[in-house]
C-alpha cells in the first residue's frame, strides 16, 4: 500500500468524543490543524488499537486539555463523511460520542487543540463549530438532564 493510499484509507475509521460539561457550559477545543482547524469542536479522535471507545475518549481528552472526564453514558455514535468533487470518499470517521463531567481543574490546550475552554450553552450559536457538534451538544445535554439514559 502506498504512503497516500495510507493516509487516505481505508475508510470509515473509528474514534470517540466527549461532550463534557460544567454547570451550563460545555468543553470545547480549537483545532490547531487539518480540515477542521480553527474550528471548536469536542474534544476526540482516534481508537487505538485494543482500546474501548470510552477509553479512548477519555484518553483524547486527557491529551487536549488535561482535565479528567467522568462519563454518564454514549450520546450516539455519528458519521463524519466527506468526498471530492467526483464523489470519492476522502474521510469517513464512525465517531462514538460520550457525555459527562469535567473534573474541576482548568482547560489547559495540548496535543493537536490550539484552544481548550469551557463555553455557556447560549453562546455556543456564535462559534465556529465542526459539523454536527451543535447536535451532538444538544443531545448530551439533554440525555444529562435526563439522568443519562
Amino acid at each position: 500500500m502506498s504512503e497516500d493510499e495510507r493516509e487516505r484509507g481505508p475508510w470509515p475509521r473509528a474514534a470517540a468524543s466527549a461532550v463534557l460539561f460544567r454547570g451550563e457550559a460545555v468543553l470545547l477545543v480549537m483545532r490547531g490543524a487539518g480540515p477542521s482547524e480553527g474550528l471548536w469542536s469536542l474534544p476526540g479522535g482516534s481508537i487505538e488499537a485494543g482500546e474501548t471507545a470510552e477509553d479512548a475518549a477519555r484518553r483524547e481528552v486527557e491529551e487536549e486539555t488535561g482535565l479528567t472526564s467522568h462519563i454518564e453514558g454514549l450520546a450516539g455514535v455519528y458519521d463524519i463523511i466527506d468526498r471530492d468533487a467526483a464523489g470519492a470518499v476522502v474521510l469517513h470517521y464512525v465517531i462514538a460520542t460520550y457525555f459527562g463531567r469535567a473534573d474541576d481543574g482548568e482547560p489547559r490546550a495540548r496535543g493537536d487543540a490550539r484552544e481548550a475552554r469551557f463555553f455557556a450553552l447560549d453562546k455556543l450559536a456564535e462559534l465556529p463549530t465542526t459539523h454536527g457538534a451543535r447536535h451532538v451538544i444538544d443531545t448530551a445535554w439533554r440525555l444529562l438532564a435526563a439522568g443519562g439514559q
